[in-house]
């Protein structure tokens, strides 16, 4: 099947879905646009800090939400039961799933002081309620923190191509936040200079891979994956107590152009080349990972629906809504954006890749043999093919991967504090 076919077919329903369905919900909701928001309300200069414009905090809560779960979700699940089951649990279930929890998570935050959502749990069940789902919370974050900075600990060790992208963007964003929040320089000018330096560090990384070697401290060896892994969660704690506007806001929002140039290369190719789908459409109701339901579900959450939004939604996104108008935009629509990536993961590897056959670029010996993502940088490397060389768009895949595992990072481990604290 002609993959521009899919695209065409899935952008018609995530557009009707955006323009009707999540309207239905704004009306049950009974969103008030002129109502104050908590971060005005309560605005401390530290957490609660209006957004400078609805398009910032949309970066960020986009950013923090767009992990590592819509890529590895569909490239798993494609291989166990095909792509047929995935893009229709992607498509409507962010539809009438995801984008309806992710929006009803902030409107809940935002109606409760704009506090967790176990505090809005404690007004509505009790506080032992509220004790243990914070714990239940708290335990499962500990778990996101560590699973994200072993994923991107391991990332950069095997890629040191991204080294320089990954950290310098840091840099770049304290520049961009104090440029627009302290110098109140204008954000169109601030933007495009953060753009611009983000680029030249991606280029600048691909030329000047940082490589650590193995070594020792006393007697004991540190491997380069555990040495990035403690470099990021060192930064990863001060990155949740520096004011949200100076730093994770701004790296979020600049993060999500590095998404935007992705996928516009990413769906470009698709319309330039748009390959055939050489996967089946469907392999098998039981596979080794299990049934197709429930697991398909289990496999596919982020691009689908995804608990972890609502934690993003009700912890630092409530904080920083500066207009209830915009809750629409960030809330549903950041759901159907991620689920418009988890689309183009699905059919870089589906269509971008063999199914069968000799060489390198078979979809299932790949995955099983290099793992997730190995196999995503190469399939989308095929789909950019006609305007970019081989490697590059390799290393542009993966450079997006971890810089949003970079910003799920960040915000889990922000979060973290905020349930500390309630």
């Amino acid at each position: 099947m002609n993959s521009l076919y899919i695209v065409l077919i899935v952008f018609i329903l995530y557009y009707l879905g955006y323009r009707f369905y999540a309207n239905l919900i704004v009306k049950l909701w009974n969103v008030n646009p002129e109502e104050i928001t908590p971060a005005h309300r309560f605005n401390d200069g530290i957490d609660y800090v209006p957004a400078k414009h609805w398009t910032v905090l949309f970066g960020h809560h986009f950013a923090s939400i767009a992990g590592a779960g819509p890529i590895i979700g569909p490239v798993i699940a494609a291989a166990l039961w095909g792509w047929l089951p995935a893009l229709i649990w992607l498509v409507l279930g962010s539809i009438f799933l995801g984008g309806v929890h992710d929006f009803s998570a902030l409107i809940a935050s935002l109606k409760h002081e704009g506090k967790s959502i176990s505090y809005v749990a404690e007004s509505t069940l009790g506080y032992k309620s509220k004790m243990i789902f914070a714990t239940f919370l708290w335990l499962s974050l500990i778990l996101v923190v560590a699973v994200f900075a072993a994923v991107a600990g391991k990332t950069l060790a095997a890629k040191p191509e991204i080294v320089l992208p990954t950290f310098g963007i840091v840099v770049v964003a304290l520049i961009v936040g104090l440029m627009m929040y302290k110098f109140k320089v204008n954000q169109l000018t601030a933007t495009l200079l953060g753009i611009v330096l983000l680029f030249i560090l991606i280029i600048a990384g691909y030329y000047y891979p940082i490589k650590v070697k193995p070594f020792h401290i006393g007697s004991l060896l540190i491997s380069p994956k555990n040495f990035w892994i403690t470099i990021l969660l060192i930064y990863a704690y001060f990155a949740s107590i520096i004011p949200v506007n100076i730093l994770l806001q701004p790296r979020d929002y600049l993060s999500t152009f590095v998404l935007f140039f992705g996928l516009f290369l990413g769906y470009l190719g698709l319309v330039v080349s748009h390959p055939q789908i050489q996967a089946p459409a469907f392999v098998t109701w039981n596979s080794s990972q299990g049934w197709l339901w429930p697991m398909l579900c289990v496999i596919i959450a982020c691009g689908a629906i995804s608990g972890f939004h609502s934690l993003v939604a009700s912890g630092t996104t409530a904080k920083q809504l500066s207009s209830m108008k915009d809750a629409k935009r960030i809330g549903y629509g950041a759901m159907i954006l991620e689920s418009v990536l988890a689309v183009l993961a699905l059919l870089s590897v589906v269509a971008g890749l063999k199914w069968s056959g000799r060489g390198s670029l078979v979809y299932p010996q790949l995955l099983a043999e290099k793992g997730w993502i190995i196999t995503f940088g190469e399939g989308f490397g095929q789909i950019v093919l006609p305007f970019i060389k081989v490697g590059l768009g390799s290393l542009i895949a993966i450079t997006i991967l971890k810089t949003f595992i970079m910003t799920t990072l960040d915000s889990a481990t922000r979060i973290t504090r905020y349930l500390t604290e309630e």
